[in-house]
């Protein structure tokens, strides 16, 4: 059995010398790709139509409120009970909306960052290989220990043409 245990300890020595592991900043490399201002230029166009639309629809509502203010006096019970009714339609569709507006503007930054994301991950495949790397993680909070000479960040921007100045 301790023959097993020695054998296993080397075999797992021998398979973890044969293994080159890199980093990537993915978060650092993406601000610094030129197409992130158009992505941020089209997602913020896309926020402001939602917003005009939401805008729109407080006002509508807004409208009906006062409509049904000022006639109020003069319906009978069941065209209130509709008009209330109207109402609390327009404002579940309001508050639908807001609720959606969210996921709605995460659904538009994903689309328009996907090919961004697409060609990192070309660059960083490229790097890699070029590099001799059998493993890349991306660095992040859960990151314990980080070796610079290992970090390929800065050669999958120069892949990606970007160059960068020291900071």
């Amino acid at each position: 059995m301790k023959y097993l245990s020695i054998l296993a300890l080397f075999i797992s020595i021998t398979a973890f010398s044969q293994t080159k592991v890199g980093t990537i900043d993915v978060d650092y490399v993406v601000s610094k790709m030129p197409e992130l201002e158009t992505v941020n230029k089209e997602v913020e166009e896309y926020t402001s139509k939602l917003d005009a639309d939401l805008q729109k629809k407080v006002t509508d509502y807004k409208e009906k409120i006062e409509a049904y203010k000022t006639s109020e006096a003069t319906l009978t019970i069941a065209q209130k009970k509709e008009k209330q009714q109207e109402l609390a339609a327009a404002e579940n569709d309001i508050a639908k909306f807001q609720q959606t507006g969210n996921s709605l503007i995460g659904i538009k930054r994903d689309d328009e960052m996907r090919p961004l994301y697409t060609k990192i991950g070309d660059a960083l495949e490229k790097v890699a290989k070029a590099q001799g790397y059998t493993q890349i993680l991306q660095t992040d909070a859960s990151l314990v220990y980080l070796d610079d000479k290992y970090d390929i960040t800065l050669a999958v921007l120069k892949e990606l043409g970007i160059t960068v100045t020291e900071e």
